[in-house]
């Protein structure tokens, strides 16, 4: 059974841009028992609308002898900062006005969203990471936790590279523009009763044409029209999805979250690709998918061929990015196949 939590800080957080979060909230969900030395911790980051419920979107991971379990592993998932499932966003209340932040709240970074994630780990005295697993914007958290802290001992990266590329960036700044042109976005300050829901399921709906592939597309609905009508049952089926979204999710925490995932850069504000990574002496799981057109394959092998002690793997499946949240056989079997070296880290 989950456990469900959030924690209030009483410092302020700020930004890598500088901006300041007075008394951030971080929310997160745990399965399973610490151990004595602290460390028995599975660390799992959610995509990009993704929340701290990974026991139903990752739930084909979690059982006994898996990647996930509670019987042998404290697993901890926590909300990202910017999203609107319980940690501080655009939904929040600002402390210095009493209204939601909206737009004023400020553009964050996947390392900002690890740092805060940091806190909160120290907060709960956790002492090691055995595993830091995720996919998409959760694989971009995983790498930079893997970069940025000395507690993972493993990692799990699926579907990303080592950067956000033009490709992904243009896509993500298409979803914005659907957002930003709603009448009813109101440069990002619109009302709880008048929100921009046509551009946000629009923006969904983009990005449910790159979370797929034509393969899957074909499958499933060939040219199929919807009901007898006059309408495509591949058209019905994006409506439905966009309209899903804008029942959970909030169209500023969309854009935020999105330019997060565009800043994605491990060589920001470092040295090359290839010094940042030959300091990663930890094994790391690099999982591809053969059909998935918005992080290529070819992207998670040159991850793979940068980190000292990366395996690739690559899943095979019609599905395109979403494969990593649906081939739970494969995945499992690519995860517990894994007998990686040891890492010369040492648990604090």
């Amino acid at each position: 059974m989950a456990n469900k939590e959030t924690h209030t800080f009483e410092t302020p957080f700020v930004t890598e841009s500088g901006a300041t979060i007075p008394q951030p909230t971080i929310a997160w969900q745990s399965w399973g028992e610490l151990n004595q030395g602290r460390d028995n911790v599975v660390l799992v980051c959610h995509a990009l609308t993704g929340n701290t419920s990974a026991d139903e979107w990752f739930g084909g991971l979690f059982g006994n002898g898996n990647v996930l379990d509670p019987d042998k592993h404290f697993i901890i998932c926590p909300n990202v900062l910017g999203s609107c499932y319980g940690t501080t966003g655009p939904i929040s209340k600002n402390p210095a006005t009493g209204q939601p932040y909206r737009a004023n709240f400020p553009e964050v970074t996947i390392r900002d969203m690890v740092r805060l994630q940091q806190q909160l780990l120290n907060e709960l005295d956790i002492t090691g990471i055995k595993k830091v697993i995720g996919g998409s914007m959760g694989g971009m958290q995983s790498l930079e936790w893997c970069l940025m802290d000395d507690r993972p001992q493993s990692a799990v990266l699926m579907g990303m590279g080592k950067h956000h590329r033009p490709w992904a960036i243009g896509i993500s700044h298409t979803q914005r523009q659907a957002i930003y042109n709603d009448p009813d976005w109101d440069g990002g300050f619109y009302s709880e009763d008048q929100q921009p829901k046509e551009g946000l399921a629009l923006a969904r709906m983009i990005a449910m044409n790159s979370y797929r592939s034509p393969s899957d597309f074909d499958a499933k609905f060939s040219r199929r029209k919807h009901d007898g009508n006059q309408q495509f049952e591949v058209e019905s089926y994006l409506s439905y999805q966009g309209k899903k979204l804008v029942d959970r999710f909030d169209a500023v925490s969309y854009v935020r979250l999105t330019q997060a995932m565009d800043s994605h850069d491990i060589s920001r504000g470092r040295p090359n690709y290839k010094t940042v990574t030959q300091q990663l002496d930890i094994p790391i799981t690099i999982v591809g998918i053969d059909s998935d057109m918005l992080y290529p394959p070819a992207e998670c092998r040159e991850l793979a061929e940068l980190l000292p002690q990366a395996r690739y793997k690559e899943l095979q499946s019609p599905h395109g990015h979403d494969a990593f949240l649906i081939e739970f056989d494969q995945l499992n079997e690519i995860l517990q196949s894994s007998k990686p070296k040891l890492s010369s880290r040492t648990t604090n």
